[in-house]
């Protein structure tokens, strides 16, 4: 089974690659690790064997790797950033990360965390590097040609640290001994635009695709799981095993958990002797893992996750596409939630819809979530929130409106920053979250909006097929957007996207001439848009007006509702009037957007009654 779905992954890799003939092409890479973990002094050493296909037509003299855990050390990039943002107030309280604070320079030496890389060679010759913090940059001794393959191999350890964010051990709240995400050297992104050696000061990732072989030796009390396949259970247990099969683990200290995956780009594994393993097969032949420690709660909320997963799923296929890979585990582990390819840490169980959304929007359409966080977090929370309004039976369009809400707030509150803002230049933690996760959700609701709320989804199947496992930035979407609907929507990215304008549609005024109703509409925001106006007449009757944005260069369906269609509206003027054959008298209420899929953050100037 494993060999069919390593087959069937090498067939997705294969395909990325011969993408490359359409002027598309991304880098490649296989990791070889083994790792021997001591869980008395926290500390394990590793050995890492990386394939590296240099994909792109560039010549590379010089690479970069991650080296998270170095963060958690007083003094470092992460630990002044977040006292710095502690020193900011809002709303009366301080602006940071209440999980972090200034938790990292009061760590002990036994406490902080690090990963020191010993060696590195390249085709069997060594290299230097320098350890910049988090990032470990290589002076290589030849340079590495476009289309060519190399192969480095390092010699690492690490200390895991006290859990501060994401990654770590002995959570109090949790009770997990270790939550190892960001835990090995990982080379940096390398694309169009060149490296990408972020420093980790707290945000978002970005790697390249590729293979996974993890050999994990741990105590043999200790129960594992993670991104990947184990290709070992039946030596394992622990209910990984076939059925049926009768465990035959060997009589030694420690166990080695073999793992693979393919099409992922990284890799993640939590490990505790007091795990509760249950499993779930839903449909396409996903296996739903979940590895729970209640923390002195009984289980049945965790367990609820499979439940509602196997139900979500279908509607998640539909609407947003196939989950790719076969398996998904939902663990107990880190600070709160965090996804990773194949699986998700939890520190509660309330947050496993978002965090398994993640496996679409940042696990298998990987945009570089530290210059685009909100078509990661964003898109998520869209799905998410669409989901649940579908698993509780009630109405999508009120799915968004907290979302909607949340990004009001922040354009009103004097801290909002432009969407294409980098994750880590946010100057508030408050400013990047409502940015990230609401406008980025509104983006995505208000895109129906402007193009049809069937056209959307169109184009939300289509994001998934065409950019599944690779890395599109905004521009790949905009563009699949406009082939979808016809429409030009380059203005949309550059308002919501690139700058903070905000949006007010009000009516001016409305009077009657030789019988019929004449209406202004006045724009007093900065970013324009296209104007569903609905008129409601005695009797309950509705009569649908559209006015089409010029800058669109088309008009949305009329999804099989009966409407008037009027002239463009251009952008630099300030009004426009639409005329009716309905008399004022007829009239009991005018409103612009009545559906509020359109952001405007003035809404009670939308409404007029008679």
């Amino acid at each position: 089974m494993i060999k069919r779905m390593i087959a069937v992954c090498a067939a997705a890799l294969f395909s990325i690659s011969s993408f490359s003939q359409k002027g598309y092409w991304q880098q490649r890479v296989k990791y070889v690790m083994d790792i021997d973990m001591d869980v008395q002094t926290n500390r394990f050493s590793g050995k890492q064997q990386l394939e590296y296909w240099n994909n792109s037509p560039d010549t590379l003299k010089q690479v970069f790797y991650h080296l998270f855990w170095n963060a958690f050390q007083p003094g470092s990039m992460m630990d002044n950033r977040s006292r710095r943002q502690g020193t900011i107030r809002i709303g009366g309280r301080p602006d940071w990360d209440a999980r972090v604070k200034d938790r990292i320079q009061h760590l002990s030496p036994e406490e902080i965390g690090y990963q020191k890389v010993a060696s590195i060679k390249m085709n069997g010759v060594a290299q230097k590097f320098e350890v910049l913090e988090t990032i470990l940059m290589v002076h290589l001794s030849q340079p590495i040609l476009p289309g060519r393959k190399v192969t480095f191999d390092m010699d690492f350890n690490a200390q895991v640290p006290l859990q501060i964010r994401r990654s770590g051990r002995d959570n109090p709240t949790t009770e997990v001994r270790y939550s190892m995400s960001q835990w090995y050297p990982r080379i940096c992104a390398y694309d169009r635009e060149g490296w990408h050696p972020t420093p980790y000061v707290g945000r978002e990732f970005y790697g390249p695709f590729g293979q996974f072989q993890v050999n994990i030796t741990i105590d043999k009390s200790y129960i594992l799981g993670g991104t990947g396949y184990l290709k070992n259970a039946n030596q394992i247990g622990y209910g990984y095993e076939t059925a049926g099969a009768k465990v035959q683990r060997p009589s030694t200290d420690k166990l080695t958990w073999k793992f693979v995956a393919d099409s992922v780009h990284d890799f993640m594994w939590a490990a505790d002797p007091h795990f509760i393993h249950k499993s779930l097969k839903i449909s396409d032949g996903i296996t739903l893992r979940l590895l729970c420690k209640p923390a002195g709660k009984g289980p049945e909320e965790w367990e609820q996750i499979l439940t509602l997963a196997q139900k979500a799923y279908p509607f998640m296929k539909k609407t947003f596409g196939a989950y790719p890979y076969k398996q998904y585990s939902f663990i107990t582990g880190g600070d709160g939630g965090m996804e990773y390819p194949m699986a998700t840490l939890l520190a509660s169980p309330g947050a496993w819809l978002h965090e398994w959304f993640h496996s679409w929007y940042q696990g298998v359409i990987a945009t570089n979530e530290s210059k685009f966080p909100w078509m990661d977090e964003g898109f998520t929370s869209y799905a998410e929130d669409r989901t649940k309004a579908w698993l509780a039976g009630e109405s999508e369009e009120l799915a968004q409106a907290g979302n909607y809400k949340s990004y009001i707030n922040l354009a009103r509150s004097g801290y909002e920053e432009p969407l294409s803002t980098h994750a880590d230049h946010f100057n508030t933690n408050y400013a990047y979250s409502a940015a990230s996760y609401s406008k980025g959700a509104v983006f995505m609701e208000q895109l129906g909006y402007i193009v049809g709320a069937k056209l959307r989804d169109q184009i939300l199947l289509a994001y998934d097929q065409q950019w599944k496992f690779k890395h599109p930035a905004i521009d790949d979407l905009i563009r699949l957007s406009e082939k979808i609907s016809g429409i030009q929507l380059d203005w949309y990215q550059e308002f919501w996207v690139n700058s903070t304008k905000t949006i007010d549609y009000a009516i001016d005024s409305v009077w009657e001439e030789n019988g019929k109703a004449k209406i202004r509409l006045k724009n007093l925001g900065l970013m324009p848009m296209p104007i569903d106006l609905a008129i409601v007449t005695k009797g309950d009757n509705t009569e649908w007006h559209y006015i089409p944005l010029d800058l669109m260069f088309g008009n949305k369906p009329t999804d099989g509702q009966a409407r008037i269609d009027h002239a463009v509206w251009h952008w630099t003027s300030p009004t426009y009037t639409i005329e009716t054959n309905l008399k004022l008298a007829d009239l009991v209420r005018i409103e612009i957007d009545p559906t509020h899929r359109m952001a405007d953050i003035e809404p009670q100037n939308n409404k007029r009654t008679f």
